[in-house]
């Protein structure tokens, strides 16, 4: 499943990408195409794996997962994304990184409250994982199409019409391209390497010694990711520059990242408790800061590119998730399987010295991203409307 993941993100991203200026012109019909999508392809990966059950190493269930899980689902996602940040932002014009914010950390928060349910289910001998599918298939149906029904934007605001409703989005961002290559740089390398540390992180919490507590870290780690969204949007609202919050999520990624490299802290397997504390700070950090990185993107685009498109402009910029969905996971899984080896650490199999490597390629990353945020997104003193 790790590979059809990748390929929702993926397609989360071009989805979001392509489709903007549909969730730009009817967010109604946008947010419909995200519940059907959404659902559809819940059911279809649900029939899937049930196929493949009957039918042992079936490649019709395998590309079947892929299309569902992947395809459908991570357009339904990539519409689902886009379509409430526009109208929430409308709804808080003067505090819009509030608005995002409170949009984007419902993505996180469900990793919190979905998690333990998806995997009682799945570990329950009456449900199993395929029927799961289908559980959550009509539940998440029920839920998008009432959120469907309730979204709509605010009586005041009156969409551009004329030259400027004709407005091509790549129009728009030639007018300041240096600062978009930079937001999206940016975006692209805060979201590979959190995904980079993610994919990894109950191997880390396993080999510092901590397995027993995996599931619970995981959920305190998925509240750091929601409360980076909610916290840093709201925290730029009282900022002149809303960039001086990637500043501060890229230098503080940087030296944590860096404390566990130069300490060993990963390789500690957590008999120093002072090098285990850095550990689990660098993955509430990463964690806190992948969050707020996304839900800074809108409210930045908009102080540089004004609302009438900006649903457009977040779409071709969550490419970026796009790509780092096929890069994050599969960079880590890669730099694990070619660097170090398999020790045992109170009983579980860990490869210390390949996540410490990953932590390398991460910051150097992170630097890089610090240095697009410094020299390619200048701070713009008047947003446009």
């Amino acid at each position: 499943m790790e590979w059809a993941f990748s390929f929702a993100i993926f397609f989360l991203g071009m989805s979001a990408a392509f489709l903007g200026n549909i969730v730009e012109k009817d967010i109604h019909k946008s947010s419909l195409i995200a519940t059907i999508c959404f659902a559809a392809g819940l059911a279809g990966t649900a029939f899937f794996i049930q196929y493949g059950g009957a039918h042992k190493h079936s490649l019709v269930s395998l590309v079947g997962i892929y299309v569902c899980y992947g395809l459908i689902m991570g357009v339904g996602l990539g519409t689902g994304y886009l379509s409430p940040v526009k109208t929430l932002m409308l709804w808080f014009e003067d505090r819009k990184g509030l608005g995002t914010g409170l949009s984007v950390a419902g993505f996180g928060a469900a990793k919190a409250i979905a998690s333990p349910i998806m995997q009682r289910m799945e570990n329950s001998p009456s449900i199993g994982i395929y029927k799961m599918f289908y559980i959550l298939a009509a539940v998440y149906f029920v839920m998008m199409f009432a959120g469907h029904l309730l979204l709509k934007k605010p009586a005041a605001w009156h969409e551009p019409t004329g030259a400027e409703h004709k407005t091509k989005t790549f129009d728009v961002i030639k007018t300041n391209p240096i600062t978009f290559v930079g937001i999206w740089l940016m975006f692209y390398i805060n979201i590979t390497c959190g995904l980079a540390l993610i994919s990894q992180e109950k191997m880390i919490i396993k080999c510092v010694g901590l397995a027993s507590y995996a599931g619970m870290l995981a959920s305190i780690t998925a509240i750091f990711n929601a409360g980076g969204r909610l916290g840093f949007s709201a925290w730029a609202d009282k900022m002149k520059d809303r960039n001086t919050i990637y500043k501060l999520i890229f230098v503080l990624s940087i030296v944590f990242t860096a404390l566990v490299i130069f300490t060993g802290g990963i390789a500690n397997h957590g008999e120093n408790k002072f090098l285990l504390t850095l550990v689990l700070l660098l993955l509430f950090v990463v964690n806190a800061g992948y969050g707020g990185g996304f839900s800074n993107v809108p409210t930045l685009l908009s102080d540089h590119y004004g609302m009438s498109n900006i649903s457009a402009i977040h779409g071709i910029t969550l490419s970026a998730w796009a790509i780092a969905g096929l890069t994050g996971n599969q960079m880590a899984t890669w730099i694990v399987n070619h660097f170090g080896g398999q020790v045992e650490v109170h009983g579980v199999m860990v490869n210390p010295v390949g996540y410490q490597t990953v932590l390398y390629v991460t910051c150097v990353l992170y630097i890089i991203a610090l240095c697009a945020s410094v020299f390619l997104v200048r701070h713009k003193k008047e947003s446009r409307a």
